[in-house]
């Protein structure tokens, strides 16, 4: 990911570019993919309002369409996966929370936990990472994070109702 290289001005008039910024988050200084996230968990509190299967056929929608838009933007931006380009960390936060049952808890707990599976890459998120190019390439290692992380939530949900 290129974290340092700057936004060209045509971005902002590129509608693609403005949704896979995460409408400007993932330009504010220092750790766009938190402040995508963080943005992520914000539109979370009205997705998690939706039925179960509502939510996680929005969420592979959301995925689908990303892989076109983070490859539209990457054009655009002439880098494949440019730092500011955070859509694929806001569905990946929203596939953490698949598992996540109501609370703030489990929504900074989702956060965490997405972040860390995020900045960490594990196998095979690293590899994901390293060998998909594209928009899907962009969007893979965060659905990869995400699911590693709701594994975690379930993991946790299950231990503390034993």
């Amino acid at each position: 990911m290129a974290k340092s290289l700057p936004i060209p001005h045509s971005a902002w008039r590129d509608p693609w570019c403005w949704v896979a910024l995460g409408f400007g988050a993932g330009a504010l200084p220092k750790a766009p993919g938190t402040w995508g996230t963080l943005l992520a968990l914000i539109i979370y509190l009205l997705l998690m309002r939706l039925p179960a299967l509502e939510y996680m056929l929005l969420i592979m929608a959301l995925f689908v369409a990303g892989v076109w838009i983070c490859d539209a933007a990457g054009k655009v931006l002439g880098v494949h996966d440019h730092g500011a380009i955070v859509w694929d960390e806001m569905v990946g936060y929203w596939v953490t929370m698949v598992t996540a049952p109501p609370g703030w808890v489990w929504l900074v707990a989702g956060f965490v936990l997405f972040r860390l599976f995020d900045i960490w890459k594990p196998w095979p998120v690293n590899w994901l990472d390293r060998r998909i190019g594209g928009g899907l390439g962009v969007m893979v290692d965060d659905l990869a994070a995400g699911m590693y992380a709701a594994s975690c939530l379930l993991f946790i949900r299950m231990a503390l109702s034993t």
